[in-house]
């Protein structure tokens, strides 16, 4: 497999479980599974477990797509990519699992935004 798909398919897989670590404790919440009680030290830790499996797919996405190990990918390139990747992750997931958000048109301009800095941080 190449390193780009291989870099951008662990980049997808860790902020997945990014963005689940950041923000599933308030679908947790919405669905009764925790409440609004249940102690911040216990939603922190359940968080961390989650983030551990973000990082095990991070760090071997910059790794593998790194130039310094002979990848593709500059680190600012790397960056800007894992970025706009985080951007549209979180926009399936909120759109996916929180029905009480939407994305309206400032937030589809800001990824357009986005992509435009993917493109610039591409250019020679």
């Amino acid at each position: 497999m190449s390193k780009i798909v291989l870099t951008l398919s662990f980049l997808i897989i860790s902020n997945t479980f990014m963005t689940l670590a950041w923000y599933g404790n308030l679908k947790l919440q919405e669905m009764k599974l925790i409440s609004s009680s249940t102690p911040l030290i216990f939603i922190i830790l359940l968080s961390w477990c989650v983030a551990l499996l973000e990082y095990s797919f991070l760090i071997p996405a910059n790794r593998i797509g790194s130039e310094i190990n002979g990848g593709p990918f500059s680190l600012v390139q790397l960056k800007v990519i894992q970025e706009v990747i985080s951007c549209i992750v979180f926009g399936v997931i909120v759109s996916v699992f929180f029905k009480g958000e939407a994305l309206h048109w400032n937030h589809i301009a800001a990824f357009i935004f986005l992509a435009l800095a993917v493109y610039f941080v591409f250019m020679k």
